[in-house]
């Protein structure tokens, strides 16, 4: 390989390296209320709050303020991938535990639990035991969380596959 060659083999392969990072970079930003909105209805997902608003501050409401894109990424693919009608409980807003991977910092959602939901996490997903607070926890291949909490289905995003 001459010289030339090389130097254009190793500039090819770090532009198709900034490429795959500046294609990725944006599923960690944070969102907006409406850009979240958009893309959820746009998707058929649906959400609601036991308050009926969306404000952040407050834990009755069901906010978007501050979810990752690649939380709304997964929550798109579970929704093209199970077939399930979504209805999302719980995004962003206060009142959820703490940590790094929280819904404050975006990284979580809570779905309702439906029948449909429910048969596509057992069927799909690998049973990893009790979650600390004794709630069944099943792991997506993708890496992302399910723990079924009774009522609702609380997920946890690290990836933007279901």
């Amino acid at each position: 390989m001459t010289p030339v060659s090389r130097t254009v083999t190793l500039l090819t392969i770090l532009v198709l390296a900034l490429v795959g990072l500046l294609a990725t970079a944006g599923t960690a930003s944070a969102v907006t209320q409406s850009s979240a909105e958009s893309q959820l209805r746009a998707a058929g997902i649906t959400w609601s709050s036991s308050g009926g608003c969306t404000t952040r501050s407050v834990s009755t409401c069901t906010s978007f303020e501050g979810l990752r894109q690649t939380s709304i990424d997964g929550a798109i693919t579970l929704k093209r991938a199970s077939g399930c009608a979504l209805n999302i409980t719980g995004g962003t807003e206060v009142g959820h535990a703490s940590g790094t991977y929280s819904h404050y910092n975006g990284y979580k959602l809570d779905f309702t639990r439906t029948t449909c939901l429910t048969s596509w996490v057992h069927s799909t997903y690998s049973y990893q035991g009790l979650r600390s607070d004794g709630a069944p926890l099943y792991k997506a291949a993708s890496g992302n969380l399910y723990a079924d909490e009774g009522n609702h289905w609380d997920v946890t995003y690290f990836s933007c596959g279901c």
